[in-house]
């Protein structure tokens, strides 16, 4: 009964109670990552996995006329954004306060299967928007809370190697399940579709009621005679900055602190550290003053609003220009994940040489890839060759530019929480910094699809595509003027993390 309790409630009963079972695997980094990637995977693959099925089902089942399916496929992409949009910010903010991430967790796990069956069942507009929302809920619930627990498990040091993880599988999930969608709604039919979904949903929930987080297991340190490490790998700890952090001030009802830390190697006095000064303010309007936080945020827009476009005009695209079914549809999406692959080994380097430079070549290298998709007009080989090698070629430069946005947005917080200790309370404020950082990856979703299919509907393909290749220039602009810090106010030096992980890097000047 002490085991049952304890898989149930993961709540130690008495001094008598036994572990849970398999306390050391349950609760250790890499189940703890492998469960947030799976749940991450997941929820992406249930967004995309009717992508190319959607304008089929829409005049099949839902009776939409011809002329009017490439809006209602915009709309339903676009949904499921705002949705995001207004509640990952509300989601983050209970995370922070709650005893426990791995309840959030698992009602984001109903809501998804809520929803799924919502999508399986419609035959009306109206209810697949419905379904579209509450997978935007599921959504908030995964990435907030998700990607909270990882920073909780793993530490800033790791961060980005870790997100790099949970980048692929994003990036797989959204790549692959048009890809899956589109061969099995061919070969065997609407519903076998969703009854893939429910497998995937099925493995999500047996890994999400398995696992422990760290703070939970700690409770049965004295079964493994008091060395915490057996039984979960402690936290690392934040030691003081052995390098200057970003200047960046933050201005709250008039008062003004400074988030840089001068060091002995500079030349200049040490100063004695100020008292703490604590926000009467959400922690969530503090993240929001400062400008490398904006800058971070905004870059992330203009990353999903480039990625995602491709989901509502490719299907339709390459079934008008090449004459291809569901399964071409859904196969021409392989050239953008493989790439993708690539993303742990981002993640790594951000660690360690920092996020500047990898986020603005990526931005860069993107444009011209996206200007030349304009040239693909007919339907011979040389151009579906062109097509797949101009998608592959920016699926590289976006692999480069989402696991140091995600790494950033730990980076920040850490650098604020070191340069005023508490300032965000005993919970920290990483759920709703990620809350902020998803947010704005549901701008990008909302964006994407209404731009990518509106351009290409009103002015053409060739338009929509120079169109979104100057955007990526928009994210590149202040990702070389904030990210990683200031870039006016660096000097050579070395990159730190907050957490000793230090290279060859520019520093913030002082």
């Amino acid at each position: 009964m002490g085991r049952f309790a304890g898989f149930l409630y993961q709540k130690r009963v008495d001094s008598t109670s036994p572990p849970p079972y398999l306390l050391k695997f349950r609760s250790s980094k890499t189940f703890i990552i492998s469960t947030i990637c799976i749940a991450v995977f997941t929820d992406i693959f249930i967004y995309g996995i009717i992508v190319p099925v959607i304008p089929f089902a829409l005049s099949q089942r839902s009776g939409v006329a011809a002329s009017d399916v490439q809006s209602w496929v915009s709309i339903l992409l676009a949904v499921y954004g705002a949705a995001l949009l207004a509640l990952a910010p509300l989601i983050g903010w209970y995370a922070d306060r709650s005893q426990s991430r791995r309840w959030p967790l698992l009602m984001g796990l109903v809501v998804l299967m809520g929803s799924t069956i919502l999508l399986c069942l419609a035959r009306s507009v109206a209810l697949l928007i419905l379904g579209r929302i509450l997978q935007g809920l599921s959504a908030a619930v995964v990435w907030t809370v998700g990607q909270a627990l990882l920073v909780d498990t793993v530490g800033s040091q790791e961060i980005g190697q870790t997100l790099g993880w949970v980048s692929l599988s994003m990036t797989i999930a959204y790549l692959l399940a048009p890809l899956l969608g589109g061969i099995v709604y061919d070969r065997a039919g609407y519903y076998a579709v969703f009854y893939m979904a429910f497998g995937v949903i099925f493995l999500d929930i047996v890994l999400r009621l398995f696992l422990i987080e760290k703070k939970i297991a700690a409770q049965w340190d004295d079964w493994f005679d008091g060395d915490v490490s057996t039984a979960t790998s402690s936290q690392p700890e934040r030691p003081s900055p052995s390098v200057a952090i970003e200047e960046e001030k933050t201005v709250l009802g008039g008062d003004i602190t400074s988030e840089r830390t001068k060091t002995p190697e500079e030349g200049s006095p040490e100063q004695p550290a100020p008292p703490p000064r604590f926000s009467k303010y959400p922690p969530i309007f503090t993240l929001l003053t400062s400008k490398r936080l904006v800058s971070a945020l905004w870059c992330c827009v203009v990353q999903s609003t480039l990625m995602v476009a491709f989901d509502s005009v490719v299907p339709l695209f390459v079934q008008e220009t090449f004459h291809w079914n569901s399964i071409g549809a859904g196969l021409v999406f392989l050239a953008l994940l493989v790439p993708s692959f690539i993303s742990p080994l981002i993640g790594a380097i951000s660690d360690r040489y920092g996020p500047r430079w990898l986020v603005v070549g990526g931005f860069i290298f993107v444009v011209p890839f996206w200007v030349l998709l304009r040239l693909v007009t007919e339907n011979t080989l040389k151009q579906k060759v062109l097509l797949c090698a101009l998608l592959a070629l920016i699926g590289v430069g976006l692999a480069f530019v989402m696991p140091p946005l995600m790494a950033e947005i730990t980076y920040l917080v850490d650098a604020k929480e070191q340069a005023n200790p508490g300032i965000f309370g005993a919970n920290g404020a990483y759920a709703q910094a990620y809350s902020l950082f998803i947010t704005a990856f549901a701008a990008g979703t909302l964006i994407g699809p209404i731009w990518a299919g509106y351009v290409r509907d009103k002015a053409g393909w060739g338009t929509m595509s120079w169109s979104l290749g100057l955007f990526s220039v928009a994210g590149m602009v202040p990702a070389f003027f904030y990210t990683g810090g200031l870039i006016t106010e660096r000097k050579g030096g070395r990159w730190s993390n907050s957490n000793g992980v230090v290279a060859d890097q520019d520093l913030p000047a002082v």
